[in-house]
């Protein structure tokens, strides 16, 4: 009832789902009555039932298919800033750095390999596989592409084999998470296959879109995202839930537009487009016109009824695809979405944080937007780091310096907030004191303190307060301490650095590297941190598949010579699985 009373209805379940999310990535840690890796190995020995997506009829047959655009390319402006030969000492510098990365990836494919292959994740502390994403070797898929980038091709060969012996027709699990799915399977086979040219990587890749199309098959076309797969290969009718996930129902456009792409089959393009056209219809409907809720209504294709706005997790992926698919296939929807968006968004969700360097910084917030006011609450998630990178991005994809500076005052938050740290590594969700503007904010230690008081019901002494919440200046609250090798905020970092050519993004990346090895390192691999607020934070036994799909390909990206991956060649999918941007014939 607390939820309720705080949150509203909707954004209530929003947090439910939240929480299931994170039972999902870390199973029995956060939930004593799931099944541990032993039990699931039981599972995956006995019996289950198979289907071929390709022969399971469609219920609700789409009758005219919409086609992919076939309108040739213009050339897009340049991105990446126009790097010159670098200096021979800094240059042995930023290779050695590089080769640590490197090493770091080295263990922990090794590890997964020798204990956890084919398995989803491994435990990088017990040394066992858990399959919280469909038993489907998820960190296998997810890593191919930083396999080939980091030139560890016969590694790469060699697992072909065994992606192919991967049944996309049955899993263990009661329900399936359609966009986890999606941008870890699909994102990483059509990456692997862009980068090697492998063909048996596609058919993969065709495999599973042609289970997740079977998502759409409702009476209104809206995908059902948490879906029981059993079910519908069963032939049972389904419908789109009534509350979904801004970001799990509007983040498949990137990977459904390319499958149709290198298939020259429409049917996953024609799919993502009717969410894109609903995006669009009601974008200015909504209680933040140019913005959509958390929590939409799938099942009555009705985005505009709750209250909750935010950038961050549960919506992040929707709003960061807009520029990547205008890069995709450059349709002028997806400018104008990002545009009107970007704008709602700076105007309505931004705070300025105070800290002690008065440094000038972004945050986007969390905003409840009711009876015709906003309430913009001054949390920073670490996942809403992304956000430098994509105002950065979207700003010289679209000529706007503006957003170019937006970028850089998150970024340049993101790193702040790692460097405020005890451990050196920003927390997960954390609130810090809200300037009155976003112009102007000087340090006012006793204002900090009283923030910090007036959260707290008990304790009146501030001194103590700081003390036994372990906050360091500037925050008035940690929620969640935890930091779970998150990618985010290396993401926008590498970004930064692409679009500037500055050093010091570098030299932020390497603190930031040093800190996550110094903390999270394991015999096996790289463990997740249960509070990075202690000096010497407690490891989780987990280790997402995006640590090495994500975080260590950033980390090593940034490090690489600036035509690997180039931003003028690649648009990342938000598990940073790197797609070729279509050329303009010269």
């Amino acid at each position: 009832m607390a939820l309720l009373k705080r949150y509203g209805v909707y954004t209530a379940i929003a947090a439910v789902f939240l929480y299931l999310l994170y039972t999902l990535s870390f199973p029995y840690e956060n939930n004593p009555n799931a099944k541990k890796p032993q039990d699931q190995n039981n599972n995956k020995q006995k019996p289950l039932k198979t289907y071929d997506w390709t022969k399971i009829k469609f219920q609700n047959p789409i009758e005219d298919v919409i086609p992919l655009p076939s309108n040739e390319p213009a050339p897009l402006p340049r991105i990446q800033f126009e790097f010159k030969e670098e200096e021979a000492n800094a240059k042995n510098i930023r290779i050695k750095r590089k080769e640590e990365v490197k090493k770091a990836f080295e263990k922990c494919w090794k590890s997964y390999r020798s204990k956890a292959w084919m398995h989803d994740e491994l435990e990088p502390i017990a040394g066992h596989g858990k399959d919280p994403f469909g038993g489907w070797a998820a960190s296998l898929i997810d890593a191919m592409d930083t396999l080939w980038i980091m030139g560890l091709k016969e590694e790469f060969t060699s697992a072909i084999k065994d992606i192919e012996k991967i049944n996309f027709g049955t899993t263990p699990l009661e329900v399936v998470n359609v966009f986890e799915t999606n941008i870890r399977h699909l994102g990483g086979l059509i990456s692997a296959y862009e980068l090697s040219g492998d063909k048996r990587l596609l058919a993969k890749a065709k495999e599973v879109g042609e289970m997740l199309y079977h998502a759409f098959d409702t009476p209104n076309h809206m995908p059902v995202t948490r879906w029981d797969l059993k079910a519908k290969g069963e032939g049972k009718a389904q419908v789109a839930a009534d509350t979904v996930l801004l970001a799990e129902i509007g983040s498949l456009s990137m990977e459904f537009t390319k499958l149709s792409q290198l298939t020259g089959d429409s049917r996953w393009y024609d799919a993502i487009t009717r969410v894109t056209k609903e995006l669009e219809r009601q974008q200015d409907s909504t209680k933040i016109p140019g913005l959509w809720p958390i929590v939409v209504n799938a099942h009555t294709a009705d985005f505009t009824g709750d209250s909750g706005f935010s950038l961050g997790a549960m919506a992040d992926s929707t709003y960061e695809y807009f520029s990547k698919m205008y890069a995709l296939i450059q349709d002028p929807v997806y400018k104008t979405l990002y545009e009107k968006s970007m704008a709602a968004a700076a105007k309505n969700t931004f705070y300025r944080p105070m800290v002690p360097e008065n440094t000038d910084l972004l945050i986007p917030g969390f905003v409840r937007a009711e009876n015709g006011k906003l309430d913009v609450q001054a949390q920073l998630q670490h996942l809403v780091c992304y956000a430098g990178g994509m105002f950065a991005l979207g700003g010289k994809m679209f000529s706007n310096d503006d957003h170019v500076s937006i970028g850089r005052k998150i970024t340049d938050g993101c790193v702040w907030a790692y460097k405020s740290s005890p451990a050196g590594i920003m927390p997960e969700v954390s609130h810090l004191y809200k300037c009155a503007d976003t112009s102007s904010c000087e340090w006012n230690e006793t204002a900090w303190k009283d923030a910090v008081n007036a959260r707290t019901e008990k304790e009146k002494n501030p001194e103590k307060n700081i003390a036994n919440l372990r906050l360091p200046q500037g925050f008035v609250a940690v929620d969640d301490r935890r930091y779970i090798l998150r990618p985010e905020a290396i993401e926008s970092v590498f970004i930064m650095y692409r679009i500037t050519g500055e050093q010091s993004w570098q030299a932020a990346a390497w603190d930031m590297f040093s800190a996550i090895q110094k903390h999270t390192s394991t015999d096996l691999g790289n463990a997740a941190l249960s509070d990075v607020s202690n000096d010497n934070p407690p490891k989780m036994d987990s280790m997402e598949s995006f640590w090495m799909a994500e975080t260590l390909k950033y980390f090593y990206l940034i490090f690489s010579e600036p035509d690997a991956i180039s931003l003028d060649d690649y648009v990342f999918n938000t598990e940073a699985h790197p797609f070729k941007i279509p050329k303009a014939k010269k």
